[in-house]
């Protein structure tokens, strides 16, 4: 079982009481859900809420790329280093190429289910709902590869790499190490059933 944080985030679920009303209902497993993820702590939980952070931040590098792809930008601001030119990448033709739409957009709704995958579920998940971080791992490494696959492309292709790309993919890539030792745990949950 998980200890309580130092500094957890907000009250505990059961204490937040509801007047009734139009809405979602709540469960004592969704109150779990709420409370190990922002009230508890163990090694899996600050490995997924780290995850989580460079999900997030490979997200809004995303959002940048997505506003100059859609024309909210003009410019890809970027510092002026050799071999940067998010400009020219971003708007070249294979980055409109699937479903005709910016790619930024589609890693962002993709970054969305990882999200999903990485929050949800309790604390015990591993042992109790184990295809949740054998899922979790499986679209955290596929985001990695798919990075370093578009990384791979940019060069090759460019000669040039976005930023802002990049540092969703360091991001991706870094975030498949905090994902594997639930993983590991959950995968042999599942054998010894």
């Amino acid at each position: 079982m998980a200890a309580l944080r130092d500094r957890p985030a907000g009250p505990p679920a059961a204490d937040i009481g509801t007047s009734g009303g139009v809405g979602r209902g709540s469960s004592i497993q969704a109150e779990r859900v709420s409370d190990a993820l922002r009230r508890l702590d163990n090694p899996d939980l600050t490995r997924r809420r780290r995850a989580t952070a460079l999900t997030l931040l490979a997200t809004a590098a995303l959002g940048v790329v997505e506003a100059y792809q859609t024309g909210l930008l003009r410019r890809v601001p970027e510092p002026a280093l050799p071999g940067l030119d998010a400009d020219r990448v971003d708007a070249s033709g294979e980055a409109y190429s699937v479903l005709s739409t910016p790619d930024a957009g589609l890693g962002m709704a993709s970054y969305g289910l990882t999200l999903i995958l990485v929050g949800a579920g309790t604390e015990e998940r591993a042992t109790t709902q184990p295809w949740l971080p054998l899922l979790a791992a499986g679209k955290v490494a596929g985001d990695a590869a798919a990075s370093l696959y578009l990384f791979a492309e940019q060069v090759t292709q460019h000669r040039r790499v976005c930023s802002w790309c990049t540092l969703a993919a360091l991001a991706n890539v870094a975030s498949v190490p905090l994902v594997m030792p639930e993983a590991r745990r959950a995968w042999q949950a599942l054998r010894h059933r």
